[in-house]
């Protein structure tokens, strides 16, 4: 069965953890939406150029099958909207269990769902403090798998992270 998989990112994403995840996901006959601040263009980190396919505002997260956040400087940037849209919007798939996906500073957005306490996860090492702080239980590993929430640290990690990804998919 196809999912519907909605992508929380904005500008100075890390290209690689967007796009090297993505063309796994539709290579599985997955299809994705980017939802960021607004529609439109953004950057990467390293100067690729993506598009929004939808602004926050217009979206529901009952509308997806799954969430993905990629990393770089971008879950920062996300974490500082005033309303908090974007951690409420993550917190409805770990809420309903449904796939969520984070890789290297993704689950900073995560935090704020305040959804983390005693959940297995790892990241990027500048945010793992942070997460232990939100009560989850950090792991220095590729991948972390626990329920239907992935983590993964880096794009070195971007094979058993997108491994696992196309498992949750395919459940």
């Amino acid at each position: 069965m196809t999912k519907k998989v909605a992508i929380l990112m904005t500008d100075m994403v890390e290209d690689i953890e967007y796009t090297n995840p993505v063309e796994a996901i539709k290579a599985d006959g997955h299809t994705v939406e980017v939802i960021a601040p607004e529609a439109g263009e953004l950057e990467g980190k390293q100067g690729g150029k993506f598009k929004a396919d939808k602004g926050i505002n217009d979206v529901q997260p009952s509308d997806y099958d799954a969430v993905f956040i990629p990393g770089g400087f971008s879950p920062d940037l996300l974490r500082s909207d005033e309303e908090g849209r974007f951690g409420k919007f993550a917190k409805h798939f770990l809420e309903e269990d449904k796939p969520t996906f984070a890789i290297c500073h993704g689950p900073q957005v995560l935090i704020d769902t305040d959804m983390l306490k005693d959940r297995n996860i790892t990241s990027f090492i500048s945010v793992r403090k942070d997460l232990e702080n939100a009560g989850a239980k950090v792991h220095d590993k590729s991948v972390v798998v626990c329920g239907n929430l992935v983590s993964s640290r880096q794009p070195d990690d971007l094979e058993d992270f997108n491994r696992e990804v196309k498992a949750q998919l395919d459940k």
